[in-house]
């Protein structure tokens, strides 16, 4: 047997080995849903109630849905300007210097630091000035944790869109930069239409870590089991309320956990496809 032939059955075997996985996780997960499913039906999607009452058990996903996307988005949109402009600061206005290489390697670290320690720095200095400005009497809410998750997310997005907007050919700036195009303009006309495509795809995969996340958000979000009426409202999300009641759920608790962690999982799946359209059409 050649060599290529030997490559070929190895990467064959860990595409096959990953197919498997994804399929057993996901068979997992089906299975352990069906008693809820079973019980509640399409209507575990729609419903607010999650009482876990022996005797009149009842519950619905609808208020960690709403808490999960409260906060990422809100993660998301405050992380987007800030990512743009670091990395528009690193790849273009101070490439190659000094200032630059300091610049990437803190967003590296940061990306780095496990989500307990952002949970942790958010509980102990987070939450208290924002109780001390009196945005919240007790700190906890989706603001709280949406900003966290901000701060979280910025490295991810900030490292891919620098990477990307490095790409741009300096050829194409340098053209445009001989016809007396401002830096602006460049950023504008250049820069952004080449590589708006992997701009695009930093913040989708900086979304997606947002709505996994779990420990920082547990921490900060108040875990209380309501829908949220405001960005300074307590809630609780898919993934906190998997890791607040897993360990101690059973029967049809654990099984409307696992049904939350089966939505979760879908819904990451989506916003991924949707990414991977949006940037096959700005490609």
């Amino acid at each position: 047997m050649n060599s290529d032939k030997i490559l070929k059955n190895v990467l064959f075997t860990a595409s096959l080995l990953i197919l498997l996985i994804s399929g057993g996780m996901i068979l997992a997960l089906v299975r352990g849903s069906m008693l809820s499913f079973h019980q509640f039906g399409w209507d575990f999607i729609t419903s607010s109630k999650w009482d876990p009452t022996q005797g009149r058990e009842q519950y619905g996903a609808l208020l960690f849905i709403c808490g999960t996307l409260f906060t990422s988005i809100l993660a998301l949109v405050i992380a987007l300007p800030m990512a743009f402009s670091t990395s528009l600061f690193v790849a273009e206005y101070f490439n190659n210097t000094r200032m630059a290489s300091i610049v990437s390697t803190l967003v590296d670290l940061l990306a780095g630091i496990p989500s307990i320690i952002y949970g942790l720095w958010g509980f102990y200095i987070l939450r208290p000035f924002i109780v001390s400005i009196g945005l919240s009497p007790q700190g906890y809410g989706i603001f709280t944790s949406g900003l966290i998750l901000a701060i979280m997310i910025i490295p991810y997005a900030t490292s891919l869109s620098s990477a990307t907007i490095k790409m741009v050919p300096n050829e194409l700036k340098e053209a445009a930069y001989s016809l007396g195009a401002t830096r602006l303009e460049v950023i504008w006309n250049v820069i952004l239409p080449n590589a708006r495509s992997g701009i695009a795809a930093s913040y989708i995969l900086a979304f997606g870590r947002a709505l996994g996340e779990t420990l920082a958000v547990t921490m900060l979000i108040g875990n209380a089991n309501i829908i949220p009426t405001g960005l300074f409202s307590t809630g609780n999300s898919m993934a906190s309320v998997i890791a607040n009641q897993f360990g101690e759920a059973n029967g049809l608790q654990l099984s409307s956990l696992i049904e939350i962690g089966l939505l979760l999982f879908v819904i990451t799946t989506l916003i991924n496809a949707v990414g991977k359209f949006i940037i096959k059409k700005m490609a």
